[in-house]
């Protein structure tokens, strides 16, 4: 799309304050015209009928170059089969193009529903204005205008140069979900059928002429810097052709092959200093947060509280029975199958990259920063994604790759071993969680209260929330029960540890210690989990939470299906049992029900059924996907996913050490969604959290043993 200048700019603006997104409306002057019609930043129609839609989120497995254009295909009338997919680059068009935290579908709903009716609305016009008739008697249908009366029909591309002339309106009519023809069907993935044959460009695959490859020799230990290097060996390595520092802690080594590049660094000696964490381990990470928990408390009796989340009522003048716990998760590493690769190619005034990234945008603007231009001068190609799960919401290999093309003189892919990318990124932060309740004569939960006790990522990036809390956490630690007193509070902890967001973030760990805990709860009171829960969201309350209103009745629905669909009252064959487990996150309800047999001491899992409350399902087979990935995901970490740390080094290295689930570790996993015609809300992460604590009340179950730190088998 052509580039708006400051008056265009400030127009569309205006047209967003209409109530549509900044960069929604394009100006006529860009790519309006005879031959192609494109009255927004999503859509261009051309004469011969083709229809192409730009995707302004990154795809790395979820499903967005089909949903994304599922969502303005379907208020266009457009004939599916017609549409062709593009990816857009880093752009000032489509405010904020992170992919993360569940948005994509969720953000971009109405202004793609929006892009695809006003699209509708100026080929109808344009039609009626072609035949001279009033514009009531024509209605769009799969690409293409009909008027009713006499049977003509003009197709989108024989519209284009009358429409393109027409004024975009700002008022559209939207369709009604009754009347959908395209979303909430199971079309098939634009992006299979290339992923099938081996044709998709994933950023590892991207090539071009006279492109080299580089790997970087980073210091080993946390916050550590090379002081020398002696690269007389990585020299005589064949194909060899440059050396040279690019950052405080690293040393590139750029080659013919990446063979030659991993062979030149094996060659290369470095000099470190191992800086201030040389002594760094686990067992120092635990301590700090018991620390930071105890220094709290000592602080809350001289009346400065912790970070308040939600509260209601007063749990301090609560009496009856109390039970408390404490839960404990560790580090965790993101690893994505592709490791992390960018290609760049510096031109002194300018600069291209290839990403697989989540955030194109910071991608631009930092590697503008680093090679000293600025931001338009950079151009950033998103390309598809081996998985992210959080790790591309960083940009380092973006700017790594941007400095190892400057500094040699072309273009240059820098590609991370499996090992550079388990042992050099940023981890999902290790975690504290107090919990206490009060009981009631009858065994029912008057009281909760739930301290996390973790280090902000945010805050260690420089963007700290106010009072301390981490904004991540309004999404991520709700309590959707409607208790009478209830206390959910923050502890910032520290750590050197570099941080960053792993899919369903801060979710995961609250999820896993308050539905644990109300696991506890429920054997305590001597009751089954499912009625306990049940009891707890029998009333219809809306509970309001930052910005996010939750609806006991949505949560009581999904666990009520959850538990229907997996027989909860069934008797399940001799050895089997059954946990389960719900959770509220990026504003979508999930319960799960996890059914497993123990096998020499550990778990095995046959069956995990999963019910979401999502809203709006816009292809039930991605939701499918979405949910049965995540799960998996979920399961691999409650069972083994752990980072630990020796001598300010990070010790796990690759699969052996940092093992996924297998394929015969694998259960069946059945998914349901409660019917919504409400706007749709995330769901790339919100099965995630549920299933640690679901497969730990099964293990309960079983054993009736409380498991209270992750992982399981640790």
């Amino acid at each position: 799309m052509s580039p708006l200048n400051r008056r265009e700019f400030v127009a569309v603006g205006v047209a967003a304050g209409a109530g549509l997104v900044v960069g929604f409306y394009l100006p006529h002057g860009g790519r309006a015209g005879k031959e192609v019609f494109s009255p927004n930043a999503y859509l261009r129609i051309t004469p011969d009928n083709k229809v192409t839609i730009v995707v302004a989120r990154s795809e790395m497995g979820q499903g967005v170059r089909t949903a994304l254009p599922m969502i303005l295909a379907e208020e266009l009338e457009a004939d599916w089969k017609q549409i062709e997919i593009e990816q857009a680059g880093a752009s000032t068009l489509y405010g904020d193009q992170a992919t993360g935290g569940s948005a994509s579908v969720k953000t971009t709903w109405d202004p793609m529903r929006k892009a695809g009716a006003a699209a509708r609305e100026m080929l109808i016009s344009a039609a009626a204005l072609t035949w001279g008739v009033p514009r009531s008697t024509c209605a769009a249908q799969e690409g293409a205008v009909l008027h009713g009366a006499s049977k003509r029909r003009l197709s989108y591309g024989e519209l284009v140069e009358k429409a393109a002339t027409l004024p975009i309106p700002t008022d559209v009519p939207l369709k009604q979900s009754k009347d959908y023809k395209i979303v909430g069907q199971r079309l098939a993935r634009v992006d299979s059928p290339s992923k099938v044959k081996g044709e998709a460009v994933f950023g590892i695959d991207f090539r071009m002429p006279g492109m080299k490859y580089a790997v970087l020799s980073r210091c080993p230990t946390i916050g550590g810097k090379a002081l020398s290097f002696d690269d007389k060996e990585s020299k005589k390595i064949a194909g060899v052709s440059y050396v040279g520092k690019i950052s405080d802690a690293a040393v590139a080594v750029v080659a013919d092959s990446v063979w030659g590049a991993m062979e030149g660094r094996r060659a290369l000696e470095v000099s470190w200093d191992d800086g201030p964490n040389k002594d760094l381990n686990t067992a120092a990470v635990t301590d700090s947060l018991k620390r930071a928990a105890l220094t709290d408390s000592l602080k809350r009796a001289a009346a400065k509280t912790s970070a308040s989340l939600y509260s209601v009522g007063d749990v301090s003048k609560v009496t009856g029975r109390r039970i408390s716990a404490e839960y404990q998760l560790p580090f965790m590493a993101h690893a994505p199958m592709e490791p992390g690769n960018c290609t760049a190619n510096f031109q002194g005034t300018a600069c291209e990259v290839w990403a697989p990234t989540q955030v194109p945008q910071d991608c631009r603007d930092q590697v503008a920063k680093a090679l000293g231009l600025d931001p338009d001068q950079v151009k950033v190609n998103v390309t598809l994604m081996g998985g992210g799960f959080g790790r591309r919401l960083e940009y380092d290999y973006a700017v790594e790759a941007a400095l190892v093309s400057k500094a040699a003189n072309g273009p240059v892919k820098v590609i991370w071993t499996r090992e550079d990318d388990m042992r050099f990124s940023t981890y999902r932060p290790a975690s504290l969680h107090q919990l206490s309740a009060v009981l009631d004569g009858a065994g029912w939960p008057v009281a909760f209260t739930h301290r996390i006790v973790a280090p902000s990522i945010s805050g260690q990036k420089g963007q700290p929330g106010p009072n301390g809390v981490d904004p991540d956490l309004p999404d991520e630690a709700a309590f959707v029960y409607g208790l009478p007193n209830v206390s959910l509070e923050y502890v910032l902890a520290e750590t050197p540890v570099p941080l960053g967001w792993m899919r369903s973030v801060y979710a995961l760990q609250t999820g896993f210690a308050s539905e644990s805990f109300i696991d506890e709860l429920a054997a305590s009171a001597g009751k089954d989990p499912l009625e306990y829960r049940l009891h707890m969201l029998g009333k219809d309350q809306d509970i309001h939470y930052f910005d996010t209103t939750w609806r006991t009745a949505r949560m009581r629905g999904a666990l009520q299906l959850a538990a229907d669909k997996a027989g909860w009252k069934s008797a399940l064959p001799p050895g089997h049992f059954r946990g389960i487990a719900c959770f509220g996150c990026f504003s979508s309800y999930a319960a799960e029900v996890v059914e497993i047999s123990m096998e020499n001491d550990v778990p095995r899992v046959h069956r995990v059924v999963v019910a979401v409350d999502c809203g709006q399902v816009v292809n039930p087979s991605i939701l499918e996907q979405q949910i049965q990935g995540g799960v998996i995901y979920a399961m691999s970490n409650a069972l083994r996913a752990k980072i630990t740390i020796e001598k300010g080094r990070v010790v796990q290295g690759n699969f052996d050490d940092y093992a996924p689930l297998r394929m015969d570790e694998t259960p069946a996993v059945e998914v349901y969604a409660v019917p919504s015609t409400e706007a749709p809300t995330g769901i790339g992460e919100p099965s995630v959290p549920p299933l640690a604590p679901a497969l730990c009340s099964a293990i309960y179950a079983a054993t009736k043993k409380r498991i209270r730190a992750l992982p399981i088998l640790s």
